[in-house]
């Protein structure tokens, strides 16, 4: 009897020390992607804490489920572990203030990336609200700290170094940017580059880790802008479609709180089997389909090929094939309801079957929306700059400056686009000009090396007061050109235009312009075989 007993008291203490193992594991199983050396974010440094010294895992808590950051922010990581990491370490071999003020710029890039994780939790806030400065408050301290280290070292001997990270760290501002980030972190760089460019002058020939150091913070300006170009082309994204309050949002990423997520699968031994699919849908009783055979596969004959003697026969039934289709209700019919025409659906029948409305809604997105007409587009602040060799000059509206003038040379080339009731005088001579998209656009040029075109700009004016080879106009409704006397060998080339007039100068410096309209009505007729297109002409 005793025996007995003690073989049930060991069997006892052995399926107890299996069910604690069993626990173990089961409380243990994490994603190991969101694992750190073994332990889970912010897990491994309270350590210490929990486990006291000769009691690994007593009082250890189970461990918790972190959720995956979205793919934006491991890229960000990304940057921040690659090229600024790499640049705070040049600049730590450097030392003294040029390693501090890295220091800053790193906690400024941390600050950023806090910011960013915050609009994938949050909507998007007004911009005027207290809300949203105080979602950008860290990031304005760590900016105006990298500032603040140039400004307290005015007479250092690295002060070049310092102003050209000082100008550079504004390139985190590109948050703010719409709807082209990476054109201000392009003009941001240019300011970086007056005074890092004066560093490589200097140290080129001195210490070339001075000139290493430079262009490590360089790469960081490009990588930024590959990340954005990826990621914010337009501008920062917000998660308006399920994301919480802003203020909540903020305060999660503060306090280091995620969410939890569900827990990972089971393992394939012992998962349970997946249910059966869902029977077909039946349309308008019609016949139900054939029934799934057990093993999961669907019926067929000839050692798996399709029974094609079944489909002649239904074919041979004739019209009662069919019997079972719907038919069309007249409210639903476009070419019986013209008020249906007006909208890009069609209402469904309000006795429709669940399983259709379904299947329906899987066919698939309706046709993609027509781009907006280019009075409603949002409008953009007008520029007028020189890219290298070519002047851009777009997006003004009745300039309240009155003409603009650009001071051009004889390799440039001058593009106008989406410009309206603008005067645009050119000085000396240039290389090309293209008008594009402009309305009531006048020009005054000096001389051109090749041509002016003009594409789809009604209104248009232009006078010429030295030499021009060549002007084209497509697509021009109205325009009125003044030639002067060195011009007068000018080609004049027009397609798809109307009302195009060509003022002549007069014989003397007194005389007024004669005013020479371009022909627009052509005929063609066949002659010998041979298509001649003549002018037509008008008499009387």
């Amino acid at each position: 009897m005793s025996n007995h007993m003690n073989n049930l008291t060991t069997l006892i203490k052995r399926l107890e020390a299996a069910t604690s193992r069993l626990e173990d594991m089961a409380q243990s199983t994490l994603d190991p992607t969101a694992m750190t050396n073994g332990l889970p974010p912010g897990v491994e440094g309270a350590v210490d804490d929990i486990d006291g010294p000769g009691q690994p895992g007593d009082s250890a808590k189970p461990p918790q489920a972190f959720e995956v950051l979205p793919a934006s922010i491991d890229d960000f990581d990304a940057v921040i572990n690659g090229d600024v990491k790499t640049f705070v370490n040049m600049s730590d071999e450097l030392g003294g203030l040029v390693a501090n003020q890295a220091s800053a710029v790193l906690r400024a890039f941390a600050a950023q990336r806090k910011f960013l994780i915050v609009t994938t939790k949050s909507k998007k806030p007004d911009k005027q609200s207290p809300i949203f400065m105080e979602i950008l408050k860290e990031l304005q301290s760590m900016m105006g700290a990298v500032s603040d280290i140039r400004e307290a070292n005015r007479g250092s001997p690295v002060f070049n170094h310092l102003t050209t990270v000082s100008e550079g760290i504004a390139m985190l501002g590109w948050i703010t940017i719409e709807p082209k980030p990476t054109d201000y972190v392009k003009d941001v760089l240019g300011s970086a580059q007056f005074y890092g460019n004066r560093v490589i002058k200097e140290y080129k020939d001195k210490d070339h880790a001075h000139v290493a150091w430079v262009q490590g913070f360089y790469r960081i300006f490009k990588t930024l802008i590959s990340y954005i170009e990826q990621h914010y082309s337009t501008g920062i994204t917000w998660n308006n479609k399920d994301g919480i309050d802003p203020e909540q949002a903020l305060h999660q990423v503060q306090t280091g709180q995620t969410f939890p997520r569900s827990p990972p699968p089971q393992s394939s031994a012992s998962a349970p089997a997946p249910p059966p699919p869902p029977p077909l849908p039946q349309f308008d009783n019609g016949p139900p389909p054939p029934p799934m055979p057990q093993n999961g596969t669907p019926s067929s004959s000839r050692g798996g090929t399709t029974d094609m003697g079944a489909v002649f026969d239904e074919l041979s039934k004739g019209e009662s094939v069919t019997s079972h289709l719907r038919k069309v209700d007249p409210s639903t019919q476009t070419h019986k309801n013209p008020s249906l025409r007006n909208s890009s659906a069609v209402p469904p029948p309000t006795n429709r079957s669940p399983s259709q409305s379904s299947l329906s809604s899987r066919a698939g997105s309706g046709p993609s929306k027509k781009p907006k007409p280019e009075n409603m587009r949002t409008k953009k602040p007008p520029r007028k700059e020189l890219d290298g060799n070519k002047w851009i000059v777009e997006n003004y509206d009745n300039p309240p400056d009155g003409m603009l003038e650009i001071e051009a040379s004889i390799n440039h080339s001058i593009l106008i686009t989406r410009c309206t009731k603008t005067t645009i005088r050119i000085l000396n001579k240039a290389n090309a000009i293209s008008i594009d998209n402009c309305t009531q656009v006048s020009l005054v040029i000096d001389s051109l090396v090749s041509a002016v075109d003009v594409i789809k700009s009604p209104r248009f004016e232009m006078q010429v007061l030295g030499t021009v080879p060549t002007i084209m106009l497509d697509q021009v409704d109205g325009a009125t050109v003044y030639l002067g006397p060195e011009s007068l060998g000018t080609e004049v080339f027009t397609s798809k235009c109307s009302a195009i007039n060509v003022n002549l100068p007069g014989g003397d410096e007194e005389d007024d312009y004669r005013e020479c309209p371009l022909p627009e009505q052509i005929r063609s007729v066949v002659r010998g075989g041979v298509v001649v297109s003549e002018i037509v002409e008008h008499a009387g």
